[in-house]
Formats: C-alpha cells, sequence, structure tokens
C-alpha cells in the first residue's frame, strides 16, 4: 500500500512539472505601438490660387466739388503663391506673397451723364504675415499686411490713365494638410488701395481722384517644401 501511494505521488509530481515550467518562464512582452508626433506646418511652399473680389470704387472732380457717390466693381482673380511656415508649439508663424491677375471693375454715369466714369483694377499683389493655431493638419489663421495693385481710371469718350497704388489687407482663412506635400486653403482678404488720381485734362476737364477698395475671397492649393510631417517613433 505505500509503494502504490509513493508510486501515486510520483506520477502526480511528473504530470505537473510542465504546467510549473511554464509558470518559471518570463512572460512575452506586448509589442509597442509606434507614437506618431503632431503635424508640423514649417517649411517652404508654393502654389496657386484663385477666387473672386467685389467692392466699391468713387471718382471725385476737385474743380467742380462733384463725385460719382460710391458704386460697384467685381471681377475675378487668379494667380501665384509664394511662402514659408516656422512652428512654435501650436502656433504657426509665416510670411506670405502672392500676385494675381484680376479682372475686378465697374463703371457709372460721371457727373456729366454724357461721360461714363469706369474703374478697373487689373493685377494685385499681397505680402503678409500670418499667425496660424495647429490643430493637427487643420490650421485657422489671421493675415495682413502690404497690398499693392494698379487702378485704371478712364472717362469712356474721354481718355484713361493708370496708376500703381500700395496701401493694405487684413483677412483671415483656414488651411488644411492632405499631406505632408499637400495643403488646401480658402481665405478672405480686405484690401483698400486708397485713391489714384487721373492728372488733368485726361479724365476730365480737372483731375479725377479715384478711390478703391475691395473684398477677396479665393481658394488655393500649395505644395510644401522642407516640411515635417508626421513621425513614427522607432524602438
Amino acid at each position: 500500500m505505500k509503494k502504490l501511494t509513493l508510486t501515486v505521488a510520483g506520477v502526480l509530481a511528473l504530470a505537473t512539472l510542465p504546467a510549473t515550467a511554464a509558470d518559471l518562464r518570463p512572460a512575452a512582452k506586448a509589442p509597442v505601438a509606434p507614437v506618431v508626433a503632431p503635424f508640423n506646418w514649417s517649411g517652404f511652399y508654393i502654389g496657386i490660387n484663385g477666387g473672386g473680389g467685389w467692392g466699391r470704387s468713387r471718382h471725385s472732380f476737385p474743380l467742380t466739388g462733384l463725385s460719382t457717390g460710391d458704386f460697384n466693381v467685381d471681377g475675378g482673380l487668379i494667380g501665384g503663391t509664394i511662402g514659408a511656415n516656422f512652428q512654435t508649439g501650436a502656433f504657426v508663424f509665416g510670411l506670405e506673397g502672392d500676385l494675381d491677375w484680376s479682372g475686378i471693375k465697374g463703371s457709372t454715369a460721371c457727373p456729366n451723364p454724357a461721360f461714363t466714369c469706369e474703374t478697373d483694377n487689373r493685377w494685385l499683389g499681397t505680402v503678409r504675415g500670418r499667425i496660424g493655431y495647429a490643430m493637427g493638419t487643420v490650421m485657422p489663421y489671421v493675415t495682413g499686411g502690404l497690398a499693392v495693385g494698379d487702378i485704371r481710371m478712364r472717362t469712356i469718350s474721354f481718355g484713361s490713365e493708370t496708376e500703381t497704388k500700395a496701401g493694405w489687407t487684413l483677412g483671415a482663412g483656414l488651411e488644411f494638410a492632405l499631406n505632408p506635400s499637400w495643403s488646401i486653403k480658402g481665405e478672405y482678404l480686405y484690401v483698400d488701395l486708397g485713391t489714384a488720381t487721373c492728372g488733368t485734362g485726361i479724365c476730365g476737364v480737372g483731375a479725377d481722384d479715384v478711390r478703391f477698395r475691395a473684398h477677396v475671397l479665393r481658394a488655393g492649393i500649395n505644395h510644401r517644401f522642407n516640411i515635417g510631417g508626421p513621425v513614427v517613433a522607432s524602438y
């Protein structure tokens, strides 16, 4: 009986040995998921943009004290963009310039209704600072700076003159990164080119002071260089 008991105990010990040995083996490590860094907006870019503008113009004749009053101007724009961003934390600081062909124009009756007064903006450029707030691949921003463009002043059946004017612009936009190399944006700009003057005897008997301001709404696509896209950490 004693031998039988010892035999059974030995069999049970051998049966439990593999499980005990397995419990003593070190547990396998679970794979570590890669960590993706936030999207980085820093870098240079070039792009194209297009849209439309609308606003107001006015022809004033100091010699007579008469004016057309404000009248509507509108038209399309298309052109190119170049810029650079630097991101620190969630804030993105940038400098952007663009140059667009512009078809923003309009006309109205002059104070002498025998003539028509016309304003025509044929090109428009801006150099602006930008401050954005990065939310991953989405970045709202505010922007403002220098605006430069031509104002073509014309009194139909009389004469015309063109003057390049520097003014200012202020606006806001939203940019979305499709991937580290491409982004799309939509933006609004208010542009004020001030007042140009058509000389005496060109647009009328006296000088003609022409005011121009416009609202610009446009979309663009940018190709980005040296941009720090998502980085996958390795272990």
